[in-house]
């Protein structure tokens, strides 16, 4: 399926430090988050941390794009809360790997081109309802549990974890304009770290969250039955899932591109993360995809082969093995700056300024598209009903555009020159170009510079041709292009049209 050279290009010129200080930084900002979702959706910690390594590495080895970066991800975890809840968590590693299987199925059948349907301002809303949803959840930093009760962080606590979260901002903006020779996210959490320890400050670590210290991910079949039922209960989670990490991670893919003025392969994408997702049904993991943030953290860091991600999931694998100790003790404040700064990142800023310069409908979806993605999190509903009105915004404004050239030949046969398509949206328009009562006996529609698009147009014409015969008068076709004359002769069995066979022009071969 794959050529020789498919799994690594090694005509690449690969920046190996640039590579390995990225998949550091990659794994300290993705694990508090991952254990974050694995505990929002109840599953183990650890389950987090296993999808963070297995997500990440498999799709950083076979999937469509270097510097890609997949872990577990709250867009995934959020579609299966509420299968945890009905249901319990071997029906969910189910779930997972049959969301696995349905991505595998829409890599092989190459059904990731569709993504190219994602107009402009659906992205400009998908990736700043995003950003808002990465810095939104920084602010639960700002929060600590007493008595079973959440409340804000006040008094000394309060000020000791936002200057740590400043601290790592400024950092963060200042070192590159000093050197740009270590990524500075990294730098920020090693200094703040350095800081918190050397000084005994008292503050939120990643320990708080949960311990990350464990064995190697274990291989687990779900203990479900078998049966059809168990299958009707699965499937529209794992389909919902399976949706939704195509979707960001598709969506993600593309913006990696533009950042790096190169091509992935979204298909190729699809199955990596798919059998990253069944792997995950097998070996413990909360499975995942495509993370917007950590992905934007690798490349500001430099990154831009497979090798980040694999560095990034192997200390991770590492860390949950050998060096929890010292990762529990990495300050939140330092993590929670670090992603504060990927959240300005990820927003498309530019979108403001060329507000003015858009179309009002443009600006409807982009708005419309981001509260959606803010409100519900659901990133593929967002998406679909993005396109969805981009799609009737667009049929409406090709409907205003047909229009008819009339005149009257030598031979006294009026001719109707058609321009633009005529489909379900142009109908009514198209119709009342014509004056039945007064045309003379014998009518040309010429369709050179225009098309039937659908079956509503087929329909049209159907019924014009009527309306000229019950006058007594004949109507004739010409210059149907090939597809056109197909589409008539397909449903020839429910209409009846003269199409004119012109002898000047050789339409059918064009």
């Amino acid at each position: 399926m794959f050529s020789s050279s498919s799994f690594f290009n090694f005509s690449q010129k690969v920046n190996y430090k640039n590579e390995i200080l990225a998949g550091l930084t990659v794994a300290m900002t993705m694990m508090p988050e991952s254990l974050s979702f694995a505990i929002l959706a109840g599953f183990p910690p650890l389950a987090g941390l296993y999808a963070a390594f297995i997500m990440g590495l498999i799709t950083s080895i076979f999937g469509g794009r270097p510097g890609l970066i997949s872990g577990g991800a709250g867009a995934t975890a959020i579609v299966l809360i509420a299968l945890m809840k009905s249901n319990g968590i071997e029906y969910v590693f189910a779930a997972i790997a049959l969301a696995g299987i349905i991505q595998i199925g829409v890599g092989l059948f190459k059904l990731g081109k569709f993504i190219r349907l994602v107009p402009q301002p659906v992205m400009y809303g998908f990736v700043n309802g995003l950003a808002v949803i990465i810095f939104m959840a920084q602010l639960e930093q700002f929060r600590t549990v007493t008595n079973g009760t959440s409340t804000w962080l006040s008094g000394a606590s309060l000020f000791i974890m936002a200057g740590l979260v400043l601290l790592t901002i400024t950092i963060v903006v200042l070192l590159p304009k000093i050197t740009k020779a270590v990524p500075p996210s990294l730098i920020a959490i090693i200094v703040v770290f350095s800081l918190v320890f050397g000084f005994n400050i008292d503050t939120k670590t990643v320990k708080d969250i949960a311990s990350v210290s464990g064995g190697f991910p274990p291989f687990h079949i779900p203990a479900i039955p078998f049966e059809l039922n168990t299958l009707q209960i699965i499937f529209p989670y794992a389909l919902i899932m399976a949706g939704v990490g195509l979707t960001e991670g598709l969506l993600t893919l593309n913006l990696v591109d533009e950042i790096t003025s190169t091509k992935g392969n979204g298909n190729r994408e699809c199955i990596a993360q798919g059998a990253a997702n069944i792997t995950n049904g097998f070996f413990f993991g909360m499975g995942g995809c495509p993370m917007i943030a950590q992905t934007l953290v690798n490349l500001s860091a430099g990154a831009r082969a497979r090798l980040s991600g694999i560095i990034a999931s192997l200390t991770i694998l590492t860390i949950i093995l050998f060096g929890a100790p010292i990762i529990d003790r990495v300050p939140m404040a330092a993590l929670t700056g670090v992603m504060i700064m990927v959240a300005i990142g990820t927003f498309e800023w530019v979108s403001f300024r060329i507000i003015n310069k858009m179309p009002k409908q443009d600006i409807f979806i982009g708005i419309l598209v981001a509260i959606i993605t803010i409100w519900l999190h659901n990133l593929a509903l967002a998406v679909l009903i993005g396109v969805v009105i981009s799609a009737l915004v667009f049929a409406w404004e090709s409907a205003k555009r047909i229009r008819a050239k009339k005149y009257i030949d030598e031979r006294g046969v009026k001719h109707y020159e058609i321009f633009g398509p005529l489909f379900f949206g142009s109908v009514t328009a198209f119709n009342e170009k014509f004056d039945i009562s007064s045309d003379p006996q014998e009518v040309i529609i010429d369709f050179r510079d225009s098309r039937v698009a659908d079956m509503s147009g087929i329909e049209a014409l159907n019924k014009l041709t009527e309306r000229y015969n019950l006058a007594g008068k004949k109507l004739h076709l010409q210059h149907l292009s090939e597809d056109c004359r197909t589409l008539l002769k397909n449903a020839e069995e429910v209409i009846e049209v003269n199409i004119l066979e012109d002898p000047h022009y050789n339409v059918v071969a064009n």
